[in-house]
């Protein structure tokens, strides 16, 4: 009769790498570890065994001996993800290079919410937290108590002692402004989002300093403020159209106010691009890939963003902290909704 267990797979200890290599236990964790005191040929001999063995280091182990968990919290205000998720996959991508996990929480643009995920994160003993907010507008700290290092992602913090990671909105309708220009665009109108968020003065910003660099004023003066939203950019469309019907571009805030305005203009015969170019801003690719024709729009960076906030927290853990605000570029994606203006058909000369 076969004895139950007798097949099980055995595991490989430290002890069995130890005896390999020929060395004492607290050496061989020592050359695991990359500790200065080992020499070189002992840690070439102590990693060979440990792959000889296929020896994988007990996590739990080693966290417990570093008094840290492995673990950081990402505590989120972003309900449908949009932000939030590019975010995170940054942020993971960061921590799993260094062996590390994140905890995702949803605060729901609640700060009692928010508050009560901070210590539950807090008793899971994560090493760090990761805050992002629902909007780009500064946002108020957590508190400068926390035991743990903490670092903002798209919504900074309004104390200049913390660490913020932040996209570059400015610069952002910088980049597009110039874009359309160098399509040959002179008439450029632009159509923003809620003026209550700051994002949406600094993307007119941006784009005032191309267009006054370039000699050329903003189309009717001014921008035109709404909303976020589809219906908004039908409606300003038609305000533009109405009040500018020589309009060559429309620079939106968002891929969902071009979407609106694609709308309009399409309804008022107007092709895109051929007679009117049509930006819009996020690289929200469920909207700016399925619209007709495909957006050209402004990508945040969200990764990056995420990734360069890990990296930072990570700094902070290991007891290198930073403090103040770090902007991450925005990238300029061109795609069929805007081009250069088609050449001029010679008029046929009169017998």
């Amino acid at each position: 009769m076969q004895e139950i267990g007798s097949n099980a797979r055995k595991v490989t200890t430290l002890s069995d790498v130890a005896k390999l290599a020929g060395v004492s236990i607290a050496t061989a964790s020592k050359a695991l570890n990359g500790r200065a005191q080992v020499k070189a040929e002992t840690r070439e001999r102590v990693v060979s065994a440990a792959e000889q063995l296929n020896f994988s280091p007990n996590v739990l182990a080693q966290h417990l001996l570093s008094g840290r968990s492995g673990t950081v919290g990402l505590v989120t205000h972003d309900l449908d993800g949009r932000f939030s998720i590019p975010t995170l996959m940054g942020a993971e991508d960061a921590a799993g290079t260094g062996n590390m996990s994140v905890f995702l929480c949803d605060a729901r643009g609640d700060s009692l919410r928010e508050q009560f995920h901070v210590q539950a994160l807090l008793g899971r003993r994560v090493d760090g937290l990761i805050v992002v907010g629902a909007r780009p507008d500064p946002r108020p700290p957590l508190g400068r108590t926390l035991p743990i290092p903490v670092v903002y992602a798209y919504a900074p913090s309004t104390d200049p002692r913390d660490m913020s990671i932040v996209s570059d909105n400015v610069g952002g309708g910088r980049l597009v402004a110039e874009h359309l220009l160098a399509c040959g665009r002179t008439r450029i109108a632009v159509v923003m989002g809620d003026p209550g968020y700051g994002a949406a003065h600094d993307r007119v910003a941006g784009a005032v300093q191309a267009l006054d660099a370039a000699g050329i004023g903003m189309l009717g003066g001014q921008a035109l403020y709404g909303s976020w939203s589809e219906e908004w950019g039908r409606t300003a469309a038609g305000i533009v159209l109405a009040q500018h019907p020589d309009v060559d571009a429309v620079l939106c805030g968002s891929d969902q106010i071009a979407r609106g305005v694609l709308d309009t203009l399409r309804e008022a015969g107007r092709r895109v691009p051929d007679d009117i170019a049509v930006s819009g801003y996020d690289n929200w690719e469920l909207l700016a890939l399925n619209a007709r024709p495909q957006l050209t729009s402004v990508d945040m960076e969200l990764e990056t963003l995420g990734r360069r906030a890990a990296a930072r927290l990570f700094e902070a853990i290991d007891g290198s902290p930073v403090s103040g605000t770090e902007t991450i570029p925005a990238r300029l994606v061109p795609r069929g909704s805007t081009g250069p203006r088609p050449a001029a058909q010679p008029t046929a000369a009169h017998p």
